[in-house]
């Protein structure tokens, strides 16, 4: 098995939790992390059931992911994070955590953007939200990034170098710009992309969870990119 921990966050996903996790190819099943924000749904109880452990962590997507590392098994050495709404392709985990495993890279990420999408599997708003951020990163510290896409792996003693603070839907954001302001070795793998397999996005299926996101990720942007660390 490979050392890696893969931490999914979730909230109310007990439509789509089973599959996503059944999706992950045996060699990545070894510790998988389901970091639950208080789900009414049976999330938790299909999660385990699907070979997972779950974590209570508190509501908020970084808090959801911070949580999900520091519990992650002590022999991992990397960690990997994607969403539970089915939409990230599971099984092509290895495109993602495979560089970061073999030491060639400190983080990689998803790109939905360049990958090929189902109709309606990413709104027009987070494409533009995606590169407009990565123009501006690009301006800041000279690494281009397409999207924020959650599905990505980082080695683990990178992470906790990185001190992320942001416990909303920055922390993202957040990881991308310490990473590329510490000249991390990044790389983004264009992969495919689906429509969410059950229910609605918290952050695109509504107006009010689209402006809540983002501005959470503008504060963050600007948060980060003023401080001196």
């Amino acid at each position: 098995m490979e050392p890696l921990t893969l931490v999914i966050p979730t909230f109310n996903e007990g439509g789509t939790i089973d599959g996503v996790i059944r999706e992950i190819p045996p060699p990545y099943r070894s510790d998988i992390i389901v970091a639950d924000g208080g789900s009414t749904d049976g999330t938790q109880a299909a999660a385990r059931a699907a070979g997972a452990r779950v974590i209570d962590a508190g509501r908020g997507y970084g808090r959801a992911c911070a949580s999900g590392a520091q519990a992650a098994h002590p022999a991992s050495t990397v960690i990997a994070f994607m969403d539970g709404d089915g939409a990230d392709r599971g099984d092509l985990i290895a495109a993602i955590a495979g560089p970061v495993l073999d030491g060639t890279h400190d983080l990689v990420l998803a790109s939905r953007t360049r990958g090929e999408r189902e109709p309606g599997a990413i709104s027009w708003h987070q494409i533009l939200a995606g590169r407009l951020a990565g123009f501006g990163m690009g301006m800041l510290y000279g690494t281009h990034y397409s999207d924020m896409c959650a599905f990505r792996a980082i080695r683990r003693d990178v992470l906790e170098r990185l001190a992320l603070s942001e416990m909303t839907y920055g922390w993202n954001i957040e990881m991308q710009m310490r990473a590329a302001r510490a000249r991390l070795r990044i790389v983004e793998v264009p992969l495919p992309y689906r429509r969410r397999a059950a229910g609605c996005s918290k952050v695109a299926g509504s107006i009010d969870g689209t402006l809540r996101a983002g501005g959470r990720i503008v504060a963050t942007f600007c948060r980060v990119a003023g401080s001196f660390r």
